[in-house]
């Protein structure tokens, strides 16, 4: 009888077990080698081991199943419960979002770390109101500029092509007198080789993930600015979770973050070893260029603080500190 009894109470028990495992879907906009989405299928792991296989998380890179404008709303709308999205894209809904795509503001890690550490309690109550939370987030590489031409002021911008990605990279060409063309990351090749784009201002790894170097052969080390990607999590999915499986996510995230931050160091350091070896002319930006960059920056400064009030202020003052 024992025997009979077995087999039914081994596939109830597997029942339950398949009940309480809940899927995820993860969107990102970048490509499966960029070193954010290796981080994301990192994580992903992680989740999965930390909770016991009770959270499975499949991640989406390069744009597969949302563009990148398109991630945190259905973050929001719960259509994914989980995503990676670049924080700058969002500057005209919320200044805030902004701050980490200001010329100059922080252009060094430990600054850019400095930065999120002012920014993360605004950031928190922002997506709290919309919904959603923060996990984790990450900086990009420096931020340089890619040009056909070779450039020695900010005079020589004049009338580039210029790839946009987020307001205040609209804003720059605006200033230089460049004509901003708004192109996402997965579509960056594509306008370059149609010529669509002859110039843009991204981070070594963009470069090198994009294969810019097969149509633009100069980037000028400005260091301008590292923004972030932020992965953000759906309320109330987050909520629906049992408690250990709270706290395995909350785990992987602190992983993610901390072995993001050295990942994207060492990526820096690689890719334009990289670019190099594929014939990208790496330059240091001459003094003329630093200073014109410069003048853009604290022109952009005044300006985002002049739309984002108080709580701009707020975040810069205690950024400064």
């Amino acid at each position: 009888m024992k025997l009979k009894f077995a087999i039914p109470l081994a596939a109830i028990a597997l029942a339950g077990q398949v009940a309480a495992q809940t899927k995820w879907d993860l969107p990102a906009a970048y490509p499966a080698s960029n070193f954010h989405s290796e981080n994301l299928e990192l994580f992903a792991r992680d989740v999965d081991r930390l909770s016991g296989g009770k959270l499975k998380i499949t991640v989406h890179p390069n744009a597969a199943l949302f563009k990148a404008p398109e991630i945190k709303r259905a973050v929001q709308g719960g259509q994914a419960q989980i995503g990676e999205i670049l924080l700058v894209n969002f500057q005209n809904e919320w200044q805030i979002f902004g701050a980490d795509g200001l010329p100059f503001l922080a252009d060094s890690y430990d600054d850019a770390a400095k930065l999120w550490r002012a920014q993360k309690p605004l950031v928190d109550k922002k997506l709290a109101e919309q919904g959603m939370m923060v996990l984790y987030a990450v900086a990009w590489p420096p931020q340089g500029i890619y040009t056909k031409r070779p450039i020695n002021s900010a005079a020589d911008m004049k009338g580039l092509k210029w790839r946009a990605y987020s307001p205040a990279t609209a804003r720059i060409a605006e200033l230089v007198g460049a004509q901003p063309v708004t192109v996402q990351a997965a579509e960056l090749s594509q306008a370059m080789a149609t010529g669509v784009v002859d110039s843009y201002m991204s981070s070594g790894s963009t470069g090198f993930d994009t294969k810019t170097y097969e149509h633009i052969k100069n980037w000028y080390d400005t260091q301008a600015w590292l923004p972030k990607n932020a992965v953000i999590v759906n309320r109330a999915s987050f909520n629906a979770l049992d408690k250990a499986t709270q706290d395995a996510l909350m785990k992987a995230g602190a992983d993610a973050e901390t072995r993001g931050w050295a990942a994207s160091r060492r990526t820096n350091t690689e890719v334009l070893e990289k670019l190099k070896a594929n014939g990208m002319q790496i330059h240091a930006p001459s003094a003329q260029l630093k200073a014109d960059m410069k003048k853009v920056g604290d022109t952009m400064l005044k300006e985002w603080l002049e739309k984002a009030g108080p709580e701009g202020q707020q975040l810069v003052d205690a950024y400064r500190k």
